[in-house]
C-alpha cells in the first residue's frame, strides 16, 4: 500500500506539475509590447511628408496620447494621457499642434517635434469636450474651428491671435495649394470655404444624410479629399477647387462596413471603412485613412477605436495599425469552436496568428440609431464587454461596461443585417451576478432582492429574435449573501457562486459548488475560499474556474472538481505583455474547445489589446496497478452512481452500472458546449459501452438516464483521446 501510494503521489506531482504549460497570445492590437503598442482611440490624424503618421486621442492609459507611427511600426509618443483632447491635430516640419483636453480645454498645445515636449499653450476658447474640433497648419499660420463660438481662428505658430470670421459649426480643416481654407460643416452635410482673409468662397453640398468629418487637400493633384462618414462610409473627391468644385471621384466602397453587394454587413477590411476622421498624404504618395470603428469608449464617452490603413499611389493596402480594445473583453463564439470572439462592438477571428483579426464592427448607426452602444448619455457607455451564446446557430450577444450594473442584450440575423447586432432589450439593476449561459438562458440577481432570477430561453424567433419564458426566482443560499457573482455551466447542471464582499464590484472570498442546481440541489458540495484578496471577475468553463484579481495581472485556476489551484496564469512568454490586474467585473470569460483545450481572455486597457490564454489541462495521470481502475478512480465524482473506464478513452468507453431498470437505459453524450454528440439506447443485460471512437478529441459528459421514466441515474465526465 505505501508502495502504491508513493507512486501515486509522484504521478499526481507530475500532473500538476504539467498543469503549467500554457501559452500567451493576443487580438486587438498589432503588438503585444506596452512599449509599442497602437494607441488607444486616435480621433483625429496628420501625416508628414515623410509618411511619419501623428495620431491624437483623448486617452490611452501609458499615455500615447499623440501616438507616432511610421511604416506600420510605432516609433513613440508624446502628450501623456491628460493632454491633447483627440478632437483636432495638424503640424508642420517643426511643430504639433493639439486640442487639449481639462484643465486646458479649449487651448491648443504646441509640442516640439524634435524633443516631444510641450512648449506653449493658447487659448482659442473656454469652451469643454471638442471646444476645437479642427487644425490645420500653413506658411506660419495655425488655423482653428471655434466651436463654442462658431468662428475660425488664426494665430502664429507662436500662438498670437490675428484674425477670426464667422462661421457655423466649423470642424476638420483644410488648406489647399492655392490658399484656400475648406471648413467641414458635419451636420449640415457641407464644406465652406475661405480665403486666408475670411472671405467666403464656394460651398460643396454633400447632401442631408452626408456628415462630413475629415478633410485633406491634396495640392499635387489639385484636389480636395472629404471624409464621409454618413452612410457612404467612403472618401469623396473634389477638383477644380479654384473655381466651382466639382466631384472626380471617391476611394473606399460605397456603404464601407455597412455595404452588403460584397461582403456580410459589418464586415470590414480593405476600402470597407467605417469612420473616416483622418486623411494624408506623404511625399511617396501612399495614403493615410484613420477610421473609427463604431461603439462608445469608455470613461470618456467618445467613440471607436483606432484602425488607420496605409494604400500606396496604387490603391492597394500596405498595411493596418489597429487598436481595437480598452476597458472591454471578448466572448469566443460555441458555433465556431473558438474562431470567433465577440466583445461589445467587434468581431474579431483567431486561426493560431498572433494578434487576430479585426473581422467586423458589429454596430450599425443608420440602422439602429438608438443603439446604447452608440449613446454617449447612456449610463452603461462604453459597452466593450461581451457575452455570447451560440444556440444551434442563433446567436444572442450582451453588451456591458466595466463596472455593469445594466446590461445590453442582442441577436442576429445573418440574411438581414450580416454581423450587425440586433438591439432587442436592456436588463437592468443587476448588482449581484450576471450570467449568460451556453444554451442562451441568463441568470441574474438583481440589486436588493437577494435572489437569483433564471429566465429560460424557450425558443428563437423566424428572424433570429431569442424568446424566454417566464422567470424562476430561487433564493439566494444564506451561505454566499452577499452575493457578487454567477457562473452556470449546463452541460454538468453546475451552478458556481461567489460572494461575501459589500462592494458589489469585487468577489469575496467565498466560492460555492452546485452539482445538480436545476434539478433542486441547494447544498454546496465544494466550497473554495480564495487565499487572494480583491478578485474582481471569474468565469466557469468545463471543469475548471478562473478568478482574476484587482491590483494584480495573475489569473488562478480552480479544478472545480476538487477545489485544488492547478495553475496561475501570467504571461508564457515575456514578449507579450498581460496588463497590470483585471479591473472589471467580467474581464476574464473561459471557453472549453471540443479539442479539450480552453481559451480564456482577459482585458489590458494599458496596450490596448485582449490577452488570450490557451490552455490544455494534462490527462488525469494512470495509477499503479491498474490504468484503467486508478484513471476511473481519479475522475468520477464522489457518490456518483457509476463508473466509466478507461478515462482518457482512445474508442471504446465501458460503463460500470450497479442498477436494473425494467426498459434499459439512454446514453447522452455531451460536449461542453451542451451540444448532444451521440445518444446509445442499451439493455439491462451484459456490459454497457459506448463507441466514442469518432468523437473528436476533447472532454464529454456522458449522461445516463432510465429509459422508462426518464430519471436520470447520473453523468460522468470523461476525455476522448
Amino acid at each position: 500500500m505505501k508502495k502504491t501510494f508513493t507512486v501515486l503521489s509522484g504521478l499526481l506531482l507530475a500532473y500538476a506539475s504539467s498543469q503549467g504549460q500554457y501559452i500567451t497570445t493576443w487580438m486587438g492590437n498589432n503588438f503585444s509590447d506596452v512599449n509599442k503598442h497602437v494607441g488607444n482611440c486616435a480621433r483625429s490624424m496628420w501625416v508628414s511628408p515623410q509618411g511619419v503618421v501623428y495620431t491624437s486621442s483623448g486617452w490611452d492609459e501609458k499615455g500615447r496620447n499623440i501616438g507616432i507611427y511610421q511604416n506600420g511600426n510605432t516609433l513613440g509618443s508624446m502628450g501623456g494621457n491628460k493632454e491633447s483632447q483627440g478632437c483636432a491635430i495638424g503640424g508642420d516640419d517643426t511643430y504639433i499642434f493639439t486640442a487639449q483636453e481639462t484643465p486646458n480645454n479649449g487651448k491648443v498645445g504646441r509640442y516640439n517635434r524634435a524633443t516631444k515636449v510641450r512648449d506653449l499653450l493658447f487659448t482659442v476658447n473656454t469652451g469643454t469636450n471638442d471646444a476645437v474640433p479642427g487644425i490645420a497648419v500653413s506658411y506660419g499660420r495655425v488655423y482653428t474651428s471655434d466651436l463654442v463660438n462658431n468662428m475660425i481662428k488664426v494665430f502664429t505658430t507662436g500662438g498670437v491671435a490675428i484674425r477670426q470670421w464667422s462661421v457655423a459649426t466649423p470642424g476638420a480643416l483644410a488648406i489647399d495649394s492655392s490658399g484656400h481654407l475648406w471648413v467641414a460643416q458635419l451636420n449640415s452635410g457641407t464644406v465652406a470655404s475661405f480665403d486666408t482673409t475670411g472671405v467666403a468662397g464656394p460651398v460643396i453640398t454633400l447632401g442631408t444624410t452626408a456628415r462630413p468629418s475629415a478633410l485633406y487637400a491634396d495640392s499635387a493633384r489639385g484636389q480636395l479629399l472629404i471624409g464621409d462618414q454618413g452612410p457612404d462610409m467612403q472618401i469623396k473627391i473634389y477638383s477644380n477647387l479654384t473655381g466651382t468644385p466639382v466631384p472626380s471621384g471617391t476611394f473606399g466602397v460605397q456603404g464601407g462596413y455597412l455595404d452588403q453587394s460584397t461582403a456580410l454587413r459589418g464586415t470590414v477590411g480593405d476600402k470597407r471603412f467605417t469612420r473616416v476622421v483622418g486623411i494624408g498624404r506623404d511625399a511617396a504618395d501612399n495614403l493615410y485613412v484613420l477610421n473609427n470603428p463604431w461603439g462608445g469608449t469608455w470613461d470618456l464617452g467618445r467613440n471607436g477605436a483606432t484602425d488607420i490603413h496605409c494604400y500606396n499611389s496604387a490603391g492597394n493596402l500596405q498595411w493596418t495599425l489597429q487598436a481595437l480594445n480598452f476597458e472591454g473583453n471578448a466572448s469566443a463564439d460555441a458555433g465556431s469552436d473558438g474562431t470567433y470572439f465577440y466583445s461589445g462592438n467587434i468581431l474579431y477571428s483567431y486561426t493560431g496568428t498572433d494578434g487576430g483579426t479585426y473581422v467586423a464592427n458589429t454596430v450599425d448607426p443608420y440602422r439602429y440609431p438608438l443603439d446604447a452602444r452608440i449613446q454617449m448619455t447612456d449610463h452603461g457607455r462604453g459597452e466593450h464587454f461581451g457575452h455570447l451564446a451560440n444556440v444551434n446557430g442563433h446567436k444572442i450577444l450582451i453588451a456591458n461596461n466595466q463596472n455593469a450594473d445594466v446590461f445590453y442584450r442582442y441577436y442576429f440575423n445573418e440574411a438581414t443585417d450580416g454581423h450587425i447586432a440586433i438591439p432587442l432589450d436592456t436588463i437592468s439593476k443587476v448588482r449581484n451576478g450576471f450570467c449568460l449561459d451556453s444554451i442562451g438562458d441568463v441568470w441574474i440577481s438583481q440589486d436588493k432582492t437577494n435572489a437569483i432570477q433564471h429566465y429560460p430561453l424557450t425558443s428563437f424567433a423566424a428572424n433570429g429574435k431569442p424568446i424566454y419564458g417566464p422567470v424562476v426566482s430561487t433564493p439566494t443560499p444564506t451561505s454566499i449573501m452577499p452575493l457578487n457573482r454567477i457562473e452556470y455551466v449546463p452541460a454538468s447542471d453546475m451552478m458556481v457562486l461567489a460572494g461575501g464582499n459589500t462592494d458589489w464590484t469585487l468577489i469575496g472570498n467565498r466560492i460555492e459548488v452546485y452539482r445538480g442546481w436545476k434539478t433542486g440541489n441547494r447544498t454546496p458540495n465544494l466550497v473554495i475560499t480564495l487565499s487572494r484578496a480583491q478578485a474582481k471577475s471569474m468565469s466557469a468553463a468545463g471543469n475548471y474556474l478562473f478568478v482574476g484579481y484587482y491590483a494584480i495581472p495573475d489569473i488562478d485556476v480552480f479544478d472545480l472538481s476538487s477545489g485544488a489551484l492547478v495553475l496561475t496564469m501570467n504571461s508564457s512568454n515575456p514578449a507579450v505583455y498581460v496588463g497590470n490586474d483585471v479591473d472589471s467585473q467580467y474581464g476574464i470569460k473561459a471557453y472549453h474547445r471540443t479539442t479539450g483545450e480552453y481559451l480564456i481572455t482577459k482585458d489590458d486597457y494599458n496596450a490596448n489589446k485582449v490577452v488570450l490564454y490557451r490552455w490544455t489541462p494534462a490527462p488525469p495521470p494512470p495509477g499503479s496497478d491498474s490504468t484503467a481502475a486508478t484513471s476511473a478512480m481519479l475522475t468520477r465524482n464522489a457518490g456518483a452512481a457509476f463508473k466509466v473506464f478507461p478515462n482518457p478513452v482512445d474508442k471504446t468507453l465501458y460503463i460500470d452500472l450497479k442498477q436494473s431498470v425494467s426498459k434499459g437505459f439512454k446514453l447522452d453524450i455531451f460536449d461542453f458546449t451542451g451540444k448532444t454528440v451521440k445518444t446509445i439506447q442499451a439493455a439491462n443485460a451484459g456490459a454497457i459501452t459506448a463507441d466514442v471512437a469518432n468523437l473528436m478529441p476533447g472532454s464529454y459528459v456522458l449522461r445516463i438516464t432510465d429509459a422508462a421514466s426518464s430519471k436520470v441515474i447520473g453523468q460522468q465526465k470523461f476525455i476522448k483521446l
